[in-house]
């Protein structure tokens, strides 16, 4: 695998990228690069204006759309790194990570995503195969005892275990294109109020949002993650009524679910910039990358408990992502095309 860095600074990071295969270009470079298939490409941020940067980072995402791509930051100057996520990167390396160096490991780690979604696509089980053979839904995994404090009572910067609920609307083509930034906007907006309360049952807390999509915490407890599995397969099966009568859309959207479960470092929210962590990572990766319309995908590493006896027939195998095995919900469909 070949790896391209585009920075104005390539000499404070030749010596923690490794030496063999690893390639330092400007970031003016980007404008005529044509990745292989084979390639992951970083961008430097360090040494870049925001005219700069704005102008760098749409080269990157346009240029580098089919192969994976990451941000590098060795200031901590990006104030919230999930939003790259939220744009398609497949990693991102902040100050706490170059300290360290990044070996081959990691690099490798960073381009799998589109291994394994390409594997999944091609092979691998049905994906309407029976999700009863288990292995994606009974691993052994424990719940944590104990109560859980309500979000407001846990300090900043601790380790805690969550389940982390990503969510967003999407119709055949981009809806902001579609309907227009500022209507788009107010839609949004009317989304996020929908959610959180639909989440409420499930004590889900709103924990970032980018304008295009949005990612809850559900505390680790049986109780509260079979309310938010409920809550989003209600809104799967409503969704044609919800864009009309809450949304006030007359086109056709659908929601776009995935959940996960991971230990994080807990901030409020609204400042979560320094939150990254392979749980975060990743369920951006399963929601932005993997996850369909018109269903809830399920990482295969969530506690037992995440899945009720009752809802098991509900999930059908998916295949594997990034090394891990999903399930998701049988896809929900209409005799007739509405509207």
């Amino acid at each position: 695998m070949k790896t391209y860095v585009f920075s104005k600074k390539s000499a404070a990071l030749r010596p923690v990228f490794p030496k063999k295969d690893v390639e330092f270009l400007a970031p003016d470079a980007l404008a005529k690069h044509s990745p292989g298939q084979d390639e992951l490409c970083y961008l430097d941020l360090s040494g870049l204006g925001a005219a700069d940067e704005k102008k760098a980072a749409g080269q990157l995402k346009k240029r580098c759309k089919n192969v994976p791509w990451g941000i590098v930051d060795p200031k901590g100057s990006v104030k919230d790194p999930a939003s790259w996520f939220f744009d398609g990167a497949a990693d991102y390396v902040g100050p706490a990570a170059l300290k360290g160096g990044l070996g081959a490991g990691r690099l490798k780690k960073a381009a799998s995503w589109r291994q394994a979604a390409g594997e999944s696509a091609e092979g691998g089980k049905s994906p309407e195969s029976p999700a009863a053979d288990k292995k994606a839904v009974k691993r052994g995994i424990k719940l944590p005892a104990g109560t859980f404090p309500a979000w407001k009572d846990i300090p900043a910067g601790q380790n805690i275990q969550a389940y982390l609920l990503y969510a967003s609307l999407q119709g055949k083509t981009g809806l902001s294109t579609r309907i227009g930034e500022a209507t788009y906007g107010q839609l949004y907006r009317k989304l996020l109020a929908f959610l959180h309360g639909h989440f409420q049952g499930a004590k889900g807390l709103l924990w970032m949002e980018t304008g295009k999509d949005c990612l809850f915490l559900v505390p680790p407890k049986a109780k509260y993650v079979e309310a938010a599995i409920v809550s989003c397969v209600r809104m799967l099966i409503s969704a044609p009524q919800i864009a009309i009568e809450t949304l006030n859309l007359t086109i056709p959207v659908n929601f776009v679910f995935s959940l996960h479960y991971g230990s994080i470092a807990y901030r409020p929210p609204g400042k979560t910039g320094s939150v990254v962590s392979d749980a975060v990572n990743f369920i951006f990766h399963l929601g932005t990358k993997r996850a369909e319309q018109g269903r809830l995908t399920i990482s295969g590493e969530v506690p037992d408990l995440t899945i009720s006896p009752e809802m098991e027939e509900l999930f059908v195998n998916a295949g594997e992502f990034e090394g891990r095995q999903l399930v998701h919900s049988r896809k929900f469909s209409y005799l007739q095309p509405w509207l």
